[in-house]
């Protein structure tokens, strides 16, 4: 039962218009990383950058080599729009946009890590037998249908996202709407509709809307009676976004996701008129079945794991931050913070205030001031520059943070040498102090 469902044939049109929109929206998000400065401000401009732990052999080319390597990324992109040589660019745009978001937490942003996740998705599809370069260089590639797995592993990601995204609004902050109130903030000065952000009316509707939005959007796209409703409520909701909080192509990329909850006949008449109806129901079982039913089930079971993570480390991970990453929580706080960085030489005692503006970005600040991992990475940064110089020191941290408003209080205990600590992946580090504490 399970072959015959798992590995029925559908047809491809709603993998063949994705594909075409998703190459088209990272070839604007390469491009446009270069031309919006974002780039420049945060792979060629600082010292160093924040990876992820782990990965601190990734970090960027010298000069203007991202340059670029934005530039090949875009033209792997636009490659995948149109279908050339298309497994070998989608699995390099994968590696190249992987590499560069490990590379620097400074502007982390779940889009991304969601983009590293469907880019390397998208290399496993059959996405190019139809509509495509490849196919006109060689007509046998050509294909009017898919496994229907491939519209499964789709549709699969985007309700865990948008599940646990609105889970995670289910918190006081979220639900008495101070979250968004203080999210609006800073969109005061937005031509028109600045005043009318401030709202507090408004604030609850965002903020009760996000949550119902995010955890019915896709059954309400999957069931045929209400999917014009949840479309139209999905391009008001992702408009909006795009308009607030300029985050990008990641509104547009959500929008085209809806093309998997289409009738294949539908997509066909809009986007591809002149493709032969496919109305078989053939099932093709590969031959590593097993293999491949292992790493599908797999990859979806740490998907659905990885996210919860934070409810076995101690603490809130509001405060902590333990657990935060590649979990899906979206634009849930807001953090002011007040940070001193203070180096005392082992062998004479003698200690210094660290003047930040010597090693980093305001952007990177901002991350070092708030962010017990990236206070921890800049610790050993900082020992090793000092190392460098012949001085071996300890690095103390006293780092006050307000989380959405509220009174500062005490986050990292001043009297740990935190060069001196290793990070823990997976519990609690003891010298982030309690959430409760005065």
């Amino acid at each position: 039962m399970l072959n015959k469902w798992f590995f029925k044939n559908i047809d491809n049109s709603q993998l063949v218009v994705f594909r075409i929109f998703f190459g088209l929206l990272c070839f604007l998000e390469s491009v446009g990383a270069i031309f919006t400065g974002w780039v420049k401000r945060t792979l060629i401009e600082p010292e160093f950058t924040f990876s992820f732990i782990g990965f601190e052999w990734l970090q960027p080319l010298p000069g203007n080599g991202m340059y670029y390597y934005y530039i090949v990324m875009g033209v792997f992109a636009l490659f995948i729009m149109v279908g050339y040589k298309y497994r070998l660019s989608a699995i390099c745009f994968a590696l190249m946009w992987s590499a560069t978001y490990l590379m620097q937490k400074s502007a982390y942003n779940n889009h991304y890590y969601l983009l590293m996740l469907l880019s390397s998705i998208m290399a496993c599809l059959p996405a190019h037998r139809y509509a495509s370069i490849d196919v006109k260089r060689n007509p046998k590639l050509r294909s009017l249908s898919m496994p229907q797995w491939c519209r499964l592993a789709i549709v699969l990601q985007l309700f865990i996202v948008y599940t646990y995204a609105s889970v995670a609004k289910l918190y006081p902050d979220w639900l008495n709407a101070t979250a968004i109130e203080m999210f609006m903030k800073g969109k005061r000065d937005y031509i028109i509709v600045g005043e009318l952000l401030q709202q507090k009316w408004l604030h609850y509707v965002l903020a009760y809307g996000g949550i119902l939005f995010d955890g019915l959007i896709v059954p309400l796209l999957l069931f045929k009676p209400t999917r014009k409703y949840a479309f139209v409520a999905s391009v008001f909701f992702h408009l909006f976004n795009s308009f607030v909080f300029q985050i990008g192509i990641f509104p547009y990329l959500s929008l085209a996701f809806t093309l998997f909850f289409f009738d294949p006949e539908t997509i066909r008449k809009i986007f591809l008129k002149k493709k032969p109806i496919y109305d078989s129901e053939e099932v093709v079982i590969p031959k590593l079945r097993t293999s491949f039913l292992a790493i599908f089930f797999f990859y979806f079971i740490v998907q659905i794991g990885l996210p919860l993570r934070h409810h076995l480390i101690e603490d809130d991970v509001l405060w902590t931050e333990e657990g935060h990453r590649l979990s899906w929580r979206m634009m849930l706080r807001t953090k002011g913070s007040t940070i001193t960085y203070r180096v005392k030489n082992k062998d004479n005692g003698k200690s210094s205030i660290v003047n930040l503006d010597d090693y980093l970005t305001n952007k990177q600040k901002r991350s070092a001031g708030s962010k017990p991992d990236v206070i921890w990475q800049f610790a050993q940064h900082l020992k090793q520059k000092f190392l460098e110089k012949g001085e071996d020191v300890a690095v103390y941290v006293d780092c006050k943070i307000s989380v959405n408003g509220k009174p500062y209080k005490r986050l990292i205990n001043p009297k740990v040498d935190i060069a001196n600590v290793e990070w823990n992946t997976f519990k609690h580090s003891d010298w982030i102090l309690p959430s409760k504490e005065d």
